[in-house]
């Protein structure tokens, strides 16, 4: 599943190439992902220019002059910018035909992206009660120490949690945990603000660093310009089950937390 650092690899390739393009045409092959797309867009877009783009958490935000359109690549989905003459592919979902002879479309083979509408005087619930970002000032050891008191839950799913903070997906929160050397075990309420605010900076680097990289490389993602990304090719843990640590002697280990994989070094994580 694109994580954040893919969606914001993503956001910064279509920035330079949508920005300030006007729509000419809307086209939605595919009605039904996550949700239905809107058939109004066919008529609310047509003609409108795209002032910005934007993220919040996993989603992008292309902002108009009455709305923004609201996108999420889901677990498969992907967004590239080509020709518009180029023949459309299988699993190509929804098409922005832009004027200067350029095409912005939705693909996702398993459906689970959306597409939807959100009108400048409103809040699509999807939007509302999320946590901060966690590269903005908003989170900090403060934040995250006050969220976590009386938390019994493991600290992995404590800071997986989006009205905690947004955009720690499965992978980062691994790799976040390893190198503040917390086990994902530990109860979030039970971590020391000391502890807590090497794990708010570890999260911080570990997403800056994927997102340098270009995303991680996992199934399906993709670049807007089609190319892999490569932070996989540095995980500490994720997907090192029985490997070496790279900080010790000892060995990965791979459980199951709320039904995802969490990976781990037992000696260097307590």
């Amino acid at each position: 599943m694109p994580e954040l650092p893919e969606v914001e690899t993503t956001l910064r390739g279509l920035e330079p190439l949508i920005t300030d393009k006007k729509i000419v045409s809307i086209h939605i092959y595919k009605k039904k992902l996550r949700w239905e797309i809107p058939s109004h867009l066919m008529n609310t877009l047509k003609n409108q220019t795209i002032k910005s783009i934007s993220r919040r958490a996993k989603y992008l935000l292309l902002q108009f002059e009455q709305g923004q359109l609201v996108m999420h690549l889901g677990m498969s989905g992907s967004i590239r910018v080509i020709t518009s003459s180029k023949p459309l592919k299988k699993h190509e979902h929804f098409e922005l035909k832009l004027d200067n002879k350029t095409s912005l479309r939705f693909h996702d083979p398993r459906r689970f992206g959306s597409v939807l509408w959100q009108k400048t005087d409103e809040t699509l619930s999807l939007l509302k009660n999320l946590g901060p970002e966690p590269l903005s000032y908003e989170f900090n050891k403060d934040s995250l120490f006050e969220s976590s008191i009386g938390k019994s839950r493991n600290i992995k799913s404590f800071i997986m949690d989006s009205n905690i903070v947004v955009g720690v997906g499965n992978i980062y929160a691994s790799e976040s945990l390893f190198l503040a050397g917390i086990s994902p075990k530990r109860e979030a309420g039970k971590t020391s603000k000391k502890r807590l605010t090497i794990l708010t900076k570890s999260i911080k680097n570990v997403l800056s660093d994927a997102i340098n990289n270009g995303g991680t490389t996992l199934n399906d993602f993709s670049n807007v310009d089609g190319n892999p990304g490569y932070f996989s090719q540095i995980l500490n843990v994720y997907g090192r089950g029985n490997m070496p640590c790279m900080r010790c002697s000892g060995k990965i280990k791979r459980i199951i937390q709320n039904q995802r994989a969490t990976y781990y070094c037992p000696k260097c994580q307590h």
